[in-house]
């Protein structure tokens, strides 16, 4: 096993890179590929280093070849490889010519030496699988998940991201929120699974597919309406880095989940599938009645790829489509018949009290269904069975194309649109929610010669969400404005102690939508001098996150059965109709790096890299948000005069305000903040 030697350099202010951020000015910005990179020293039999030998990586698939030349020291690199099989020719003058096999995964920092034999002697070597279970170029810690575990391990829902679980230090969040119809809470969070790697939070993470962030606007990983990303069948391999990321890695705080997709060979491929899921040998729960409510999931789709061109262009296309009908049994509770006609129990309930039920009320009685299970007391319990029904539609296409052993290109797009639609807890509105995500990702890749080598890299992410969704009543009195506790709206939402909140009519709810934009782009320069094996780069991203929360329609609190007969409530809480207001976000995020893989001998890799990232201050298109610019020991004064002229009952009040100066001390920084504090005179 190799020695290593880290030191890894991340700074959140520099003050003084001078020289150092013009090179990497110079030499070209952006960064993060997602292939492989294959390095080596070639030697002849006495251990001495072999320069200028030919080198000739070859993909086992496409019949596509990269070509480089061993340096004075003996040491050759190939920089972002597309995962897959190859073949490694190595020739010299005087040498016998050396073939190897060897496996390239998603983001492997590979390292293969070689040894030649004598002119008299040709040597073969066959690796028929990745036996080197520790990379010795690298210190990162990571893992791959090869396509052929992605695509035949049985999961649930056949969401991929659900691997990376397989790893040491990755772990799935256990209370994270349920996807429910009327809730808004796991979409505030972020639809895809939550995963902690190393113990980090699931928002630090950075999801990369084709080396474009795909990471929602909560910072979540992806995800669809049931929670999960599909896609299998498009996905060649990906790795999960847990700790100790090299400088060309940024945007995160915690783990990198780095997937590429499949792409053509010179052979035609595909699959047709259809995986069946259904209620036939599920259990009755406790809950549901004489049988067990209907299930039935269906996942199928084709995948298909192969050449246009042999030897120079590839397409791969995969479809896959989600239809799914669950149904599930929901138990309420609600005022017995009793209580309807104002004869509560008295505690305890061996005898009743009569109340005189306020006219007021009788219109909303009618909004609770009556229990069809048992009564008890004032309460009955009302069961009925819930139908949801999701569509999920996902396309994934890539196309690779190669003008010369110099330049190559291949773009990727994804497409993924789902819906769900339910009753509410109360079987009275029909609810729904929609998540669309966009990816589109166009990389160029150029070899200047054997030792240097750019790989440009633009994208564009987009997720839309929108939960929950009013879809339409079930029961008529949901389109009922007569009962809206505002004027033009429908009925809101009603607590009362002991009974099941009542969620309110149609667009009751409070909806939050989502429509978020990321524009990014990215280069990688690539430079062999020596034993030095340095990569300078960086990343650029724009992104825009519209957001929308609407107001519900008001809710009421009752503090008991009886004060809602009563109508006497203990509070009322409703915003203003028509006063939520869109905001419209921007940010910028910018890095540079350096990195630089030392070979000082064939066993011993000094691993350096210095990397800068920043984030700009949110903004708002229409000044939403306001920014303290100066953040020195002493922040100044913020001040503010307010002024106003009231009317009321034919008198003039007139209001001035004075500064109060409060001084906050908190990590030996002062701030000075200027309060505005009202009286009346």
């Amino acid at each position: 096993m190799k020695n290593h030697v880290t030191i890894g350099l991340v700074s959140s202010r520099l003050r003084s890179l001078g020289a150092f951020l013009l090179l990497l000015y110079c030499s070209s910005l952006w960064a993060q590929i997602s292939g492989g990179t294959l390095s080596g020293t070639v030697v002849d039999p006495t251990e001495a280093v072999v320069p200028n030998a030919h080198v000739t990586i070859l993909n086992s698939g496409t019949g596509i070849a990269r070509s480089t030349t061993t340096n004075g020291s003996g040491f050759y690199t190939t920089p972002n490889l597309n995962p897959g099989n190859y073949q490694v020719s190595v020739e010299a003058q005087g040498f016998a010519r050396s073939s190897e096999e060897t496996l390239i995964t998603v983001g492997q920092q590979a390292e293969l030496n070689i040894h030649l034999g004598v002119a008299a002697a040709q040597n073969t070597v066959q690796v028929q699988e990745n036996v080197q279970q520790v990379e010795l170029a690298t210190s990162t810690l990571s893992a791959t998940v090869g396509g052929q575990a992605v695509r035949e391990i049985p999961l649930n829902g056949r969401d991929w991201t659900s691997l990376a679980q397989l790893e040491p230090n990755v772990h799935s969040v256990d209370t994270q929120f349920s996807i429910q119809a009327g809730n808004n809470s796991r979409a505030n969070r972020g639809w895809g699974s939550q995963l902690m790697i190393a113990g980090n939070r699931p928002q630090q993470n950075n999801y990369r597919l084709d080396g474009i962030t795909m990471n929602d606007y909560s910072g979540s990983g992806p995800g669809s309406v049931l929670g999960g990303a599909l896609g299998v069948d498009a996905i060649q391999e990906f790795s999960v880095i847990t700790g100790n990321a090299d400088a060309q890695y940024g945007r995160q705080s915690g783990g990198v989940i780095n997937a590429v997709t499949r792409a053509g060979t010179n052979s035609l491929h595909g699959s047709v599938y259809e995986f069946l899921r259904n209620s036939a040998l599920d259990t009755r729960n406790y809950f549901d009645g004489s049988s067990v409510p209907p299930f039935k999931r269906n996942q199928f789709g084709a995948s298909l790829g192969g050449p246009i061109y042999k030897n120079r262009t590839f397409f791969f296309f995969d479809y896959e489509g989600l239809r799914q009908e669950l149904s599930t049994t929901t138990v309420d509770t609600v005022p017995s018949t009793n209580a309807r006609n104002g004869i509560l129990c008295n505690n305890p309930c061996t005898t009743t009290s009569k109340v005189t039920v306020d006219p007021k009320v009788v219109p909303y009685l009618a909004l609770f269904p009556i229990a069809n299970v048992g009564e008890s007391g004032d309460f009955g319990t009302y069961r009925f069975v819930s139908n949801s029904s999701t569509q999920e539609s996902l396309f994934t296409g890539r196309l690779d194309h190669t003008f010369s052993d110099r330049d190559s290109v291949n773009g990727t797009v994804l497409s993924d649109n789902s819906s769900n639609s339910q009753p509410d807890t109360y079987n009275f509105t029909l609810l729904g929610m929609v998540v669309n995500r966009k990816l589109i990702a166009a990389q160029e890749n150029h070899i200047f010669g054997p030792s240097l080598a750019n790989f440009a890299r633009i994208g564009y992410s987009r997720t839309v969400s929108l939960a929950p969704e009013s879809a339409g009543a079930v029961n008529p009195l949901a389109n009922d404005a007569s009962l809206g506790f505002a004027p033009g709206s429908t009925v809101g939402e009603m607590r009362i102690s002991g009974v099941t909140i009542f969620p309110g009519g149609v667009n009751a709810e409070g909806n939050y939508a989502y429509h978020y934009n990321s524009y990014q782009a990215y280069d990688d320069l690539f430079w062999t001098r020596g034993a030095h094996s340095i990569k300078f780069g960086g990343a650029f991203e724009r992104d825009q996150s519209n957001e929308f929360g609407s107001t519900t329609t008001g809710s009421f609190v009752f503090g008991s059965l009886k004060n809602f007969l009563l109508n006497t409530p203990s509070s009322f809480t409703s915003a203003v109709p028509g006063s939520a207001t869109p905001i419209y976000l921007r940010q910028s995020i910018g890095g540079l790096y350096a990195q630089d893989d030392w070979h000082l001998r064939q066993n011993l890799t000094v691993n350096l890299g210095l990397r800068y990232e920043t984030a700009s201050v949110p903004t708002e298109i229409n000044n939403h948000l306001t920014t303290l610019l100066q953040q020195s020991h002493e922040a100044g004064f913020l001040s503010a005069r307010w002024c106003f002229l009231g009317s009321v009952r034919r008198r003039q009040y007139r209001r001035s305000c004075r500064l109060r100066h409060v001084r906050h001390v908190a990590l030996d920084l002062s701030i000075r903040v200027a309060l505005a504090q009202c009286r009346t005179i």
